[in-house]
């Protein structure tokens, strides 16, 4: 019995709880992850952010990576329409400019990401790649309209980092 008792202290001296621990296990598959995306510290945050990716494999990731981008793109989609229903939009080029990012945030929600999940669950992955691929070049083309500062940049770059972060977790598994 004591021998036992010995056995079982040693046992937790030498090999800690938490290494029986299968969160720390995923941690280590987010971290691995992360470090194969162009931007480690928002992939980093972005999943661990998300209670689902505590269980998840990458196919799992690259979905909640693309929820990310769905969220980031819907509240810079709120913005612009706070902005156009400012008097900010007065100006008739900062007008153009916002309307031109609302159709092309319109086309990353509405568009975008419903097809890149839909290419994920079906295991095309080469379609979802393009998918992220594309709503990256929606925000940049977003900050482009803009002929002086725009009032989007912070958000715009939030967006397409999210994007290329989603784009490079889907190339991990194809």
């Amino acid at each position: 019995m004591m021998k036992s008792l010995i056995i079982i202290i040693f046992l937790f001296l030498v090999f800690p709880v938490d290494a029986f621990r299968p969160t720390l296990l995923l941690g280590n598959l987010i971290e691995k992850t992360c470090r194969q995306t162009p931007f480690y510290d928002l992939c980093i945050w972005s999943l661990k952010s998300n209670p689902e990716s505590r269980d998840a494999d990458v196919k799992k990731l690259a979905e909640i990576m693309v929820d990310s981008l769905k969220t980031k793109a819907t509240e810079t989609l709120d913005l612009i329409d706070e902005l156009l229903q400012d008097g900010l939009a007065l100006d008739p080029a900062m007008q153009k400019a916002l309307t031109s990012c609302a159709e092309r945030y319109n086309v990353i929600i509405k568009g975008d990401v419903p097809e890149i999940i839909e290419a994920i669950k079906t295991g095309n992955y080469k379609f979802a790649e393009r998918g992220t691929n594309d709503a990256a070049v929606e925000a940049n083309s977003c900050e482009m309209e803009f002929p002086d500062k725009s009032p989007l940049t912070d958000m715009n770059k939030l967006v397409h980092d999210v994007s290329v972060v989603a784009a490079s977790i889907v190339k991990i598994i194809i």
